[in-house]
């Protein structure tokens, strides 16, 4: 079986856009409506955060959109439910974003073969040590046709990146600095850093998130990677629509 997301990277693609929204916020019910919503914009990758009560690597307004999301009901099994449910109305690749530990509850195996089976291509588990994906997690993967994304930053080495490229099948998220989820950072240092990235001839496709909130900021990161991927800004839409399908339209379309 052809993995989308591997399937998408491998062709010559440009501003590729990926949105990330954290599953049940602003309402539990919001899920299905946000993907269908985001899939009609034309966005050719979505990424779901599954909600926890510490995400550490987030700003205030992804930790926000989490705290309401556990507050509406959301849990790893209601939200493969959600998933299942909405399945055959989703054709766009879609990663499941989140932290090790409620995986490890849920049982890494069963976890993997239950995203896998509603329509899941990829995971990212940004608190996932290397070695033990390596030992541990990587046939689990293969086995259920899924990809694991990787985290990079301006302060991984040079060995660690291509460690990383070398263990990754669709794209490496590099983020943009070494700040939280929707912080502005630093064009020149950000440039340096891209530039070093480009350097390294990486097999994979590179994708930049964090700080990604417009059209400018998501133009810039295409000069150096494949695409973008928006978070926080897109939340912000959220929490303040009560037109999903419409706000997302609009705010997609003013990405590009």
């Amino acid at each position: 079986m052809i993995n989308k997301l591997t399937s998408l990277f491998s062709k010559d693609n440009a501003k590729l856009l990926n949105v990330y929204f954290t599953a049940g916020y602003p309402t539990k019910q919001s899920t299905a409506k946000v993907l269908i919503a985001l899939q009609h914009s034309g966005v050719d990758v979505i990424e779901i955060g599954m909600p926890y009560s510490d995400p550490i690597a987030d700003g205030p307004v992804i930790q926000n959109s989490n705290q309401v999301a556990i507050a509406n009901g959301i849990t790893i099994p209601v939200l493969f439910e959600q998933l299942q449910n909405c399945k055959a109305k989703i054709a766009v690749p879609l990663i499941l974003m989140g932290y090790l530990n409620p995986v490890l509850q849920y049982g890494f195996a069963a976890f993997c073969k239950k995203a896998a089976s509603v329509g899941i291509s990829g995971i990212i588990l940004p608190d996932m040590p290397m070695y033990e994906y390596e030992n541990t997690y990587k046939h689990i993967f293969t086995d259920n046709n899924l990809t694991c994304i990787f985290l990079i930053t301006p302060q991984t080495s040079i060995e660690r990146i291509k460690a990383i490229d070398k263990h990754s099948h669709s794209f490496i998220y590099a983020v943009s600095s070494n700040a939280i989820t929707g912080t502005k950072a630093n064009t020149a240092e950000q440039e340096i850093y891209f530039k070093k990235l480009q350097k390294i001839k990486l097999k994979n496709k590179l994708m930049i998130g964090f700080g990604i909130h417009d059209k400018h900021s998501f133009l810039q990161a295409c000069k150096y990677a494949t695409g973008a991927i928006v978070g926080s800004a897109y939340i912000k839409i959220l929490g303040s629509t009560k037109d999903i399908a419409k706000s997302t339209d609009t705010f997609v379309k003013s990405l590009r």
